[in-house]
């Protein structure tokens, strides 16, 4: 009896190993066609582009707090969403910026934070 226990235990922990083992379903992203740094970069000499690229990371964060309105970011200026995203593509040039402004959601929310009681 111990032995079918110890085998069925050793099953579900081998199947939760697995799942963990999964990769992250990948993001939808929904908007520019281009979201990668170098559009980014480019977009910058052009106003209403770049202005459209804000407009669209503004909203993106719009969209961050209606879907977690315990992790709200707070408010926050377009120079600052700016500044952040040119930092992250220095970082990652082969990124995109749609990856930048998901980094700045998780600090600026506190989501990558330690959960406090």
């Amino acid at each position: 009896m111990a032995a079918a226990k110890f085998v069925r235990w050793l099953a579900v922990a081998a199947s939760s190993l697995s799942f963990a083992a999964l990769p992250a379903a990948a993001q939808n992203i929904l908007g520019f066609d281009d979201v990668s740094c170098a559009a980014w970069s480019a977009g910058k000499g052009d106003p209403d582009q770049h202005a459209a690229h804000v407009a669209w990371l503004r909203g993106f964060l719009s969209g961050h707090n209606y879907a977690l309105p315990r992790q709200q970011v707070s408010a926050i200026s377009s120079g600052t969403i700016e500044n952040f995203i040119n930092r992250y593509c220095q970082s990652h040039p082969a990124g995109s910026f749609a990856d930048g402004i998901m980094r700045l959601s998780d600090q600026f929310s506190g989501r990558n934070q330690p959960i406090r009681k």
